[in-house]
């Protein structure tokens, strides 16, 4: 499982970085399961106040597949 971070106010989607690394690198991608994010430690922080971006609230499960050498993408 992975999720995306924000740095300086910046959404970075560690999630989809990742993934296209691994297709770059030959894995076929068979599924992308995207998973409500729970017991995040800094969600108690900022409820109740006011900011100006919204709570990043999922994370990836990704389904990869090795590729075959005898049948590639």
């Amino acid at each position: 499982m992975i999720g995306d971070i924000r740095k300086k106010g910046y959404v970075l989607p560690l999630g989809m970085n990742s993934m296209k690394k691994f297709v770059d690198a030959g894995f076929k991608l068979k599924e992308i399961v995207i998973k409500e994010q729970h017991n995040c430690r800094s969600t108690d922080y900022w409820e109740g106040k006011e900011r100006k971006f919204l709570m990043l609230a999922h994370e990836y499960i990704f389904i990869l597949e090795k590729a075959d050498d005898h049948n590639p993408i």
